[in-house]
This record gives C-alpha cells, sequence and structure tokens, in this order.
C-alpha cells in the first residue's frame, strides 16, 4: 500500500469534566450547548467526548486532537471546570443523566449498570473497503485487543479506593450484556443477524449500545475498536491509532489470522486489566502468559509491515518505549497519589499533563 492510499483514521475522546477540586461536575449541558463539531455530550453530564476527522497522516490526527482538546477546555473554563483524560473518576461521584431520552431508556432498563457508569475511553475507527473486509478484520484482530487494552490501562481508582486494577474501567464496561470480545463471524450477514436478534430481544436497546471490543461501526464505513482508556496526553491516542491502523491493514491482507475462543481472549483482557504492563500478559491463541514488554513486542513484529508501509513505526516504536519506561498511566496515577495520598492530586496532574 502506497502512503498515498493508506486507511483513514479517525479518533473519539472520552473526558471527565471537573471542579477545581478534582470532582467530577454535571457541566456537559452548559459546555457542550455551544460547541462546534466534534465536541458533544455523553450519557453523563459530568463528562464529554470530542471526535477527530478521519486522516490519513498521524500529524493532522494529532494536530485535530489537540484542536478539539483545546476547544472542549475554553468550553469548559468558561463555565468554572476543567478536562481531565482519565478513563474512570479516582474522587467519589454520584453521576448524572444528561437529559436525552435515549439515556433515560437505558436507566430504565439497565438500572445500575447505566445510572452509576462514569467511564471514558478512546475509540479508533479506521477504514475499510468493505463489510466483508471488516467481519475479517474483526475477527483477526481479537487476539491482540488485550494488549492495546494493557497499554492504555488508565483507570485504577474507581469510588475513592485504588481498586488495584489498571483498568478498572474494562470492569465496569464488562457489566453492560454484550460488552467484550467476540467469537468468530462468517459474514457481514451473520453480523447483523446477531445484532438484530440482540435487539429484537430487548437485550440492547440499539445498535448503539453493541459495545463489543471491535465492531463494524453503524455510522462510518469503519471497524471501530473500542478497547482502550482515554488517555491523559494526546500523543496516547495517536500512538493507539497508528497500530490499530496497522493492525486493520494487516489482518485484512493476511487473510485468514488464526482465532481464539472468546472465552480465551475474556481471560486475556482481564489480565490486561488487572496489571497493565507490570505482570504477564496471556497469548490467547496458545493460551500462555507471558513478560509484558514481550507480547508487546509481539504485536509490533507483527504488524511491522504495516507499520513501516504507512510512515508510522517510529512514531509507534518511541511512544512505546516511552510507556514501557515511565509506566502506564495506570502507574503514573498512583505516583501522583503517592506523593501527598490526594485522589484530588491525581485529577488535577491528569488536568496539567493534558492541557
Amino acid at each position: 500500500m502506497s502512503l498515498s492510499r493508506r486507511r483513514t483514521v479517525g479518533v473519539e475522546e472520552e473526558f471527565l469534566l471537573v471542579d477545581g477540586n478534582g470532582v467530577p461536575s454535571p457541566a456537559a449541558r452548559r459546555v457542550t450547548a455551544g460547541a462546534h463539531e466534534g465536541i458533544e455530550h455523553e450519557l453523563q453530564q459530568e463528562q464529554a467526548e470530542t471526535g477527530s476527522l478521519p486522516r490519513t497522516e498521524l500529524a493532522q490526527l494529532a494536530e485535530d486532537l489537540q484542536i478539539r482538546r483545546r476547544g472542549l477546555g475554553r468550553l469548559a473554563a468558561d463555565h468554572g471546570v476543567q478536562v481531565a483524560g482519565l478513563g474512570t473518576s479516582p474522587m467519589n461521584a454520584e453521576p448524572t443523566l444528561y437529559p436525552d431520552e435515549r439515556y433515560r431508556r437505558m436507566v430504565t432498563d439497565y438500572r445500575t449498570t447505566a445510572a452509576e457508569v462514569l467511564t471514558c475511553g478512546c475509540h479508533v475507527h479506521v477504514g475499510i473497503g468493505s463489510p466483508h473486509e471488516g467481519i475479517a478484520v474483526i475477527n483477526g484482530i481479537q487476539p491482540w485487543l488485550s494488549v492495546l487494552l494493557a497499554l492504555s490501562a488508565n483507570s485504577p481508582f474507581w469510588h475513592g479506593t485504588d481498586t488495584g486494577y489498571a483498568s478498572y474501567r474494562r470492569q465496569v464496561q464488562d457489566r453492560w450484556p454484550i460488552s467484550g470480545p467476540t467469537g468468530e463471524f462468517h459474514d457481514p450477514d451473520e453480523y447483523q443477524a446477531l445484532v438484530d436478534s440482540l435487539i429484537r430481544s430487548g437485550v440492547i436497546l440499539d445498535v448503539g449500545m453493541v459495545y463489543f471490543d471491535a465492531r463494524l461501526s453503524a455510522r462510518y464505513p469503519t471497524v471501530e475498536i473500542r478497547v482502550a482508556d482515554v488517555g491523559t496526553e494526546p500523543d496516547s491516542a495517536v500512538a493507539l491509532a497508528a497500530l490499530c491502523r496497522s493492525l486493520v491493514d494487516s489482518a485484512a491482507s493476511d487473510s485468514p489470522w488464526p482465532s481464539a475462543r472468546p472465552e480465551v481472549l475474556r481471560g486475556a483482557a482481564w489480565r490486561a486489566s488487572r496489571f497493565g504492563l507490570t505482570g504477564d500478559l496471556v497469548d490467547p491463541l496458545t493460551g500462555q502468559p507471558m513478560p509484558a514488554p514481550t507480547r508487546v513486542q509481539q504485536l509490533v513484529d507483527r504488524v511491522r509491515p504495516a507499520l513501516i508501509r504507512n510512515g508510522d513505526l517510529d512514531r509507534v516504536e518511541t511512544a512505546l518505549h516511552q510507556v514501557l519506561e515511565r509506566g502506564t498511566g495506570a502507574e503514573r496515577q498512583r505516583e501522583a497519589y503517592a506523593r501527598r495520598e490526594s485522589l484530588s492530586d491525581v485529577v488535577l496532574d491528569a488536568v496539567e499533563r493534558g492541557r
């Protein structure tokens, strides 16, 4: 693939809106009311979402994300709040539902699961040529998504306590009825039949509640990879997007990739959620544990030809070296807490690093 024919990649990032002490603030209705395109509300009023344009150049994507973050930051400041790139809130919070009929239905049907969820993820959209290609990609990349989760882990605190997890957001997301990894689909018709069945049965309200780790987007000609916590700094999203694009490239061109049972994939995701990069990760194809840096290197080696074709290898290797050296967002949150044992410090440190 020539550089001129690279796949598009776009990123959606969810953020906490917090007050001067780091406590989530129900400001989204005011903050997003005057927002330009690319800044939207979410389920709870203590959060907001930004979305980039689809880009082929990572430099343009990085600029897009920075512009969106700064724009959201300015809107937030106008209403006395700040923006924090954290997967969950370290401070105690009682979320406030955004006034939307669909969200009200979600709380009615899913009760506490919907009412108390306050999590922020990073979703990467990678362009595909057809739904058939998208299904081949979704099937192929499943064994590697737990590595992306481990690299992005940025949510150790929940309701004022250290959960012991690197990504507790993952544990909260897994409460939804059809979140997480998927088994193999034969074709787009089988995928769509499953989604239609889940809607007819009342298990989910609509296609927007297909919370698979990787899904066919209902709005764009993309595969949407939803496994990552939001990053504190925008550069983390750019590196994640590059890895996702090269995974999609590789799975689409080297068909078929080996598959693993959903039970093993879920177990691998649990280990990534629990330990991030500080413990062993699981190779779902063999079931064997291995040191996290080894598993990360396996991912890079697997997609290296695509990273080179896309011109992304140097950026990705630099970003991975940094996260392996300084730790994931979860480790940095714990470091911020350890300085004064203050959860407020954790949030305000994230606010500053994300500017």
